[in-house]
């Protein structure tokens, strides 16, 4: 590696929970190549160069890189302009995803609306790993000093069926799927892949269902009654990624205040 620092490259960094990650990595010693589809935000959706400026603060560096996750041909350049400026990448977090634009009924979901939740949440995560994992694979054939991790953002909607938005709950199962085999792959390696599961989760995808989880968390839909944040699966991010867990590659954490205990 370039430097005795740790380097982690997130997609989806600029907002939500990618940014949540990324802040918390960058408070605990490492450097970014963040990756969004935004260098400049707005009012709206912030940037990469905004959040760039706050990892800066946090004493860490960071590499902003424009690409679209969906587009496979953006890959390989968003992964040489990491491994160019910090000489490799220790840990990939696949956290890019979207909402369907509309949540309709599973009776009315468009092929256009499944494509796109596919290409960007399933498709894209799966071909950027396979290249970040060749590189991380050949660090190791050259002794790296750090065993590199790979940990998939999914969600609970992998398990748990919303058929008012059906495509982002198979996007995110097949996610699921794809952070099992990748384990099952990288393992001779001693390459660690695990899945990471948020539930409900405030940040922009989920405010216009606010009042409605609001109302189910009150009456009790949590074991932990409040709302989950960024802030919360990046603590998760960084457990997993200074080794916590290191014999628990390819199992399931959930970050859902609960969510999936069964109750009578």
């Amino acid at each position: 590696m370039g430097s005795n620092r740790a380097v982690a490259l997130v997609t989806g960094a600029s907002r939500g929970i990618g940014r949540g990650i990324a802040l918390a990595l960058a408070r605990n010693g490492y450097d970014l190549a963040a990756v969004a589809t935004r260098l400049e935000g707005d009012a709206e959706r912030p940037g990469l160069r905004e959040l760039a400026r706050e990892v800066e603060a946090l004493g860490a560096a960071c590499l902003p890189v424009v690409a679209d996750i969906a587009d496979l041909a953006s890959h390989g350049d968003a992964v040489r302009q990491a491994v160019e400026r910090f000489g490799g990448i220790d840990l990939l977090v696949n956290n890019a995803g979207v909402a369907p634009l509309v949540r309709a009924d599973i009776l009315e979901c468009t092929p256009e609306s499944y494509d796109r939740l596919m290409d960007i949440n399933l498709r894209g995560p799966f071909f950027l790993t396979q290249t970040v994992g060749r590189q991380m694979v050949e660090q190791v054939r050259n002794g790296a000093a750090r065993a590199p991790k790979i940990i998939f953002i999914t969600s609970i909607s992998s398990r748990v069926a919303s058929p008012n938005r059906a495509e982002y709950c198979l996007s995110k199962a097949g996610l699921s799927m794809a952070a099992k085999n990748y384990a099952v792959r990288l393992a001779e390696y001693g390459i660690n892949v695990y899945d990471l599961q948020p539930g409900i989760t405030a940040t922009d995808m989920t405010a216009g269902v606010k009042e409605k989880y609001d109302r189910l968390i009150a009456e009790g839909l949590l074991l932990t009654r409040r709302w989950g944040t960024p802030e919360d699966v990046g603590k998760a991010v960084v457990a997993l990624a200074e080794g916590y867990f290191e014999y628990s590659t390819g199992s399931v954490i959930e970050i859902g205040g609960g969510l999936s205990v069964e109750r009578l």
